[in-house]
């Protein structure tokens, strides 16, 4: 199994469990196949970040990591895009060995960076997850019924997709969010959506019945008998 977190729409931190680790150079294998340009060229998988400071930060935060003991299979820094020399590109990026006590798991890096941590167990991932102070969403990724079970019932996020990458429900559903992921007391989509635009009535009725057999109006209270 292999479990990943998501925030803003994005798979920004993997945990792999087990023998999952494996998969890391196949990982990287692909993500240096993307293409990295501008938005709107033929074919283009990654564009550049909205702004020099961002591109800054998002490279002070991949080094971070390095600094902090991770190691970095796949390097996107200093990235050299033709004809857009001057852009704020950051290539697609794989940091592994990561842990929760690292300043690139726990500040999000908005940016094609993917931080790899590392469970030997499945309640060991979960623990990753739920010793998070966010949670927003999740998803695992398995061919265990019963691990994807397990998953769904113990994990603290609001939004939990099983083998689906980007668990954001459509307008339907509710979107959901848990713990430092979530302000207020209710939803806007789905049902807790219209319970929020709806204005309620309570209806209390009391039917007798002598009420039906009487022939004249009354006008006074009513009155048990």
């Amino acid at each position: 199994s292999r479990v990943s977190t998501q925030s803003t729409g994005a798979l920004s931190v993997a945990v792999m469990v087990g023998e999952a680790k494996n998969w890391i150079p196949e990982l990287v294998e692909r993500a240096q196949k993307l293409k990295v340009t501008a938005g709107d060229q033929p074919g283009a998988d990654l564009g550049p970040v909205i702004s020099p400071q961002s591109r800054a930060r998002i490279e002070r935060l991949i080094q971070s990591g390095v600094d902090e003991g991770a190691e970095l299979p796949l390097d996107g820094r200093n990235i050299a895009v033709p004809g857009y020399e001057k852009g704020n590109f950051v290539g697609p990026t794989i940091i592994s060995k990561v842990t929760p006590d690292m300043e690139c798991y726990r500040e999000e890096i908005f940016g094609p960076v993917l931080n790899i941590l590392e469970a030997d167990t499945m309640d060991e991932a979960i623990d990753i997850l739920n010793n998070n102070p966010y949670g927003n969403g999740c998803a695992v990724f398995t061919n265990s019924g019963a691990a994807a079970r397990k998953f769904t019932n113990e994990v603290d996020v609001g939004q939990i997709g099983v083998n689906v990458p980007i668990p954001v429900p459509l307008p339907m559903f509710s979107f959901t969010g848990s713990r430092g992921s979530f302000l207020g007391d209710s939803n806007f989509y789905g049902k807790a959506g219209l319970n929020f635009y709806s204005q309620w009535k309570t209806i209390t009725t009391l039917w007798k019945e002598e009420d039906a057999k009487t022939a004249t109006a009354e006008v006074a209270m009513p009155r048990m008998q």
